[in-house]
């Protein structure tokens, strides 16, 4: 039997503390500890959980196999380096860093050392998501609506950065194929970067996506329509569920045109169904093997680099777009002109 995986957590605000949650129960894994730099969140985050939390991180490393990194964006590429620097393997918070320069740097020491990157795109866990995955085949068209209230968590980047990047993740693996085609538009609403933002993505295979993302909105939404040969699913990501309609088998799609009939009387609904399961205990159950060299990390920091490039690539169209934006207003300026 495997042992646990000795791991720990660095950064926990209101997502690592989550993590320490999560991972503190998981068999596959022995929590040694967390780190935050604020010594008064530390204290909370022991008191509740019953974990220990590290003088710094270089005590931290010094005992685990693997980390996760829950610090802001721009620390990400900081703290990851000086844990892959010493073999130990990481689970990034998306977006794996700031710049490309920093996602190549930090895949450069993996392969160095041996450690491996998993990023955590953790909405290809969600299970609105892995149920739908047996039925697509080939789409013709993504849309994607994410929308949420202010937040400050993730403020300090773009709203490409912080929450568009779950889709543009979602839409690469689903869809497949390189980008050919982008638009892009955004404002800043709230902050001095850009709060809303809508890219229209067309691929080589010709397929098409249509993504928006708003952290300014009054409802949370979080909803993909996925448009192919064979029917048309509707996920509700928020619920973890939805629906996918397709052409009845008895059908004769020339009949169709002698006159107007009801929905159900030529499209069959189909079940979405896969196991229950909690994304992010997914996620640290997916690396966790990884770490243990049972598995491939199926995000892995290529798949996070080049979700990355397009999430600078549309800020780059955005700017161009909006030019006041290029003084300093994106928060990704410089490197959206460096993808």
């Amino acid at each position: 039997m495997t042992p646990p995986v000795r791991i720990g957590v660095v950064g926990a605000g209101s997502l690592g503390y989550h993590h320490v949650r999560i991972l503190r129960e998981l068999p596959e894994a022995r929590l040694v500890g967390f780190h935050d730099s604020d010594p008064a969140r530390s204290r909370r985050v022991t008191e509740e959980l019953g974990v220990p939390a590290a003088p710094s991180l270089d005590a931290l490393l010094d005992q685990v196999d693997a980390v996760t990194v829950v610090v802001p964006t721009p620390a990400h590429h900081a703290v990851a380096s000086l844990a892959l620097a010493r073999g130990i393997h990481v689970l990034i918070e998306k977006p794996i860093a700031t710049t490309l320069e920093e996602a190549d740097a930090l895949l450069a020491i993996a392969r160095r050392t041996g450690a491996l990157i998993q990023t955590g795109h953790v909405e290809r866990f969600n299970h609105a998501i892995r149920a739908a995955l047996p039925h697509i085949t080939e789409p013709r068209f993504v849309e994607s609506n994410r929308l949420a209230p202010f937040n400050p968590r993730g403020s300090d980047v773009a709203v490409v950065l912080d929450l568009m990047i779950h889709d543009i993740d979602l839409v690469r693996a689903l869809v497949g194929g390189r980008v050919t085609e982008l638009a892009a538009a955004g404002v800043p609403v709230l902050t001095p970067w850009v709060d809303i933002a809508n890219a229209r993505l067309g691929f080589d295979t010709g397929a098409v996506a249509n993504i928006t993302a708003s952290r300014v909105s009054r409802e949370r939404v979080r909803k993909l329509r996925i448009f192919q040969r064979s029917g048309y699913l509707s996920l509700d990501l928020a619920q973890g569920g939805g629906e996918f309609y397709r052409l009845r088998g008895d059908v004769n799609p020339g009949d169709l045109a002698a006159a107007p009939r009801q929905l159900e009387e030529f499209m069959e609904r189909v079940p979405l169904e896969a196991p229950d399961g909690e994304p992010l205990r997914l996620e640290f159950r997916s690396f966790l093997a990884a770490a243990a060299g049972e598995a491939a990390p199926p995000v892995t920091g290529e798949d996070g680099r080049e979700a990355l490039a397009l999430a600078l690539r549309i800020m780059g169209e955005i700017e161009r777009s909006m030019p006041a934006l290029s003084g300093g207003g994106s928060g990704a300026a410089a490197g959206s002109r460096r993808a």
